[in-house]
C-alpha cells in the first residue's frame, strides 16, 4: 500500500475522519454503494442491543469524500483506521479507483463490507432499520445520532441518499 496517498470515506470517515490529510475532495467510486448493512456492536450498538452503520456493498455507486494523506503518516493513519474500522473484522480493507471531483481517478484505500460476516445485515425492510437505529447505542453514541450526522453532511456536499433520506424521516415521524 505504500504507492497509496487517497483514503475514500462514505460514512462517518466524510464527517468525522480522525487523522491528517492535505486534501479532501469529493469523489465518486463505481462498483459499490453505501448502504445502512452493518449490525454495530460496538461503535453504535452492543451484541445484545445493535446499532446499524453503513457498509459500502457491492453493486451501483457511492458519492464520498477522499483524503490524501502525505506519505510520512501514511503508517499513523493505517493504524488509525484499521483500529477504528477493523475492531470486529465486518469490513474488508480494499484499494479501489475513485474519480476526483474536477480530475482523474486515483486508487483510494476503502473499507467494504464483508458478506460472510456475521454482523452483515445485508438489505433491511425501513421498519427493521428503524428498529436498530432507535434501540443502539455505543461507545461512540447513539446509533440516531449516526444517521443523522451522516444525512447532514450529504445534504451538505450536495450529495441524495434517497434509503437515507427516508429514513431519517421515518425517523423524523
Amino acid at each position: 500500500m505504500h504507492d497509496i496517498e487517497w483514503v475514500f470515506g462514505y460514512g462517518s470517515l466524510m464527517w468525522r475522519p480522525g487523522f491528517q490529510f492535505l486534501e479532501r475532495r469529493q469523489a465518486h467510486l463505481a462498483g459499490a454503494h453505501r448502504r445502512l448493512c452493518v449490525l454495530s456492536h460496538v461503535h453504535r450498538g452492543t451484541p445484545g442491543l445493535p446499532g446499524l452503520v453503513l457498509g459500502l456493498d457491492r453493486g451501483g455507486s457511492c458519492h464520498g469524500i477522499a483524503y490524501r494523506v502525505a506519505r510520512g503518516d501514511w503508517e499513523a493513519t493505517l493504524d488509525y483506521l484499521r483500529a477504528r474500522e477493523q475492531v470486529t473484522m465486518v469490513y474488508r480493507e480494499a484499494v479501489r479507483p475513485v474519480r476526483l471531483d474536477g480530475a482523474g481517478k486515483v486508487p483510494a484505500l476503502t473499507y467494504m463490507v464483508d458478506h460472510g460476516h456475521a454482523q452483515y445485515a445485508g438489505a433491511l425492510s425501513i421498519d427493521e432499520q428503524l428498529r436498530l437505529v432507535r434501540q443502539g447505542h455505543g461507545q461512540s453514541g447513539p446509533n440516531v445520532d449516526y444517521v443523522r450526522n451522516t444525512h447532514a453532511h450529504l445534504d451538505e456536499l450536495g450529495i441524495h441518499d434517497a434509503p437515507l433520506s427516508a429514513l431519517i424521516r421515518e425517523l423524523d415521524r
